[in-house]
């Protein structure tokens, strides 16, 4: 993984380089309908007091729980006993990628929705709320984070998630198998390389010219760019968006040639 200061100089590069985020010399009416609904859409979700109540809670939750992790590990975090208020600083997605998340569900209205990497359960929550209608299916691999997720799951009332536990190379064939299609997927979790593209490809079978999918952590390492860029100039992708932080891929057949944009957020 690349370092802090690594992470900061290649965070300064992509805000000079991104276009502001407005939609100007943007040519693509999904993109720039991207922009303008999704993006620059000021109003929160109407759930966000309510999700970020929990997430403060977690927060100050100072209980030790056993970790198994299968991804690429923790930036922050080497040990396998940690508290839940450590786990929830560093690995829950920030107030503002949450966010995005939920408007983007809330916009393009999947019904069918995959998350790998449940974690405490803030996104997955944001992303069920803002579709109640959508069955939200999310792994995690460690049962004990789960377990907690679940808990938030119910003191929230959320009904259409479907939480599953397990290391994703086993656990995502078998639900892919169960599911026609996937209309919305968020990947956040083991960023390595060859994990990442596997993530993609057994996913692209069930895509449709609608389906969004979210890469989170696209920066994170030099795998996880080279990852990306693999994914980028894959034959079935129409467009990818970097912001940085996630990458967004879509699959429309309108667009007749690959575009990619790096946008500022």
């Amino acid at each position: 993984m690349y370092s802090k200061t690594q992470l900061a100089l290649k965070y300064i590069r992509y805000f000079i380089n991104a276009k502001n985020g407005k939609g100007h010399g943007i040519h693509s009416p999904f993109v720039f309908d991207f922009t303008q609904q999704v993006l620059n859409k000021k109003k929160l979700p109407n759930s966000s007091n309510q999700i970020e109540a929990f997430r403060r809670q977690l927060k100050n939750n100072h209980n030790l729980i056993q970790i198994e992790d299968f991804g690429a590990g923790s930036r922050v975090i080497k040990q396998n006993t940690r508290k839940v208020a450590t786990v929830a600083k560093s690995s829950l997605k920030p107030f503002k990628y949450s966010v995005l998340i939920a408007k983007m569900v809330a916009h393009y209205k999947p019904n069918i929705i995959v998350e790998l990497g449940t974690s405490l359960g803030i996104t997955t929550a944001y992303m069920a709320k803002a579709a109640s209608n959508a069955n939200v299916y999310t792994i995690e691999g460690s049962p004990a984070i789960a377990e907690l997720a679940n808990e938030n799951f119910e003191k929230l009332g959320l009904k259409n998630v479907h939480s599953l536990v397990g290391n994703f190379d086993v656990v995502l064939p078998n639900l892919l198998q169960q599911l026609n299609t996937v209309d919305f997927a968020f990947i956040d979790g083991n960023h390595r390389f060859e994990p990442t593209l596997n993530y993609f490809h057994l996913l692209l079978p069930k895509i449709n010219e609608h389906s969004i999918l979210v890469f989170d952590d696209i920066h994170w390492s030099k795998e996880m760019e080279q990852a990306w860029q693999n994914i980028q100039n894959h034959d079935a992708v129409s467009a990818t968006i970097d912001l940085f932080f996630v990458g967004i891929v879509v699959f429309k057949k309108a667009f007749k040639q690959k575009q990619h944009f790096i946008i500022r957020y």
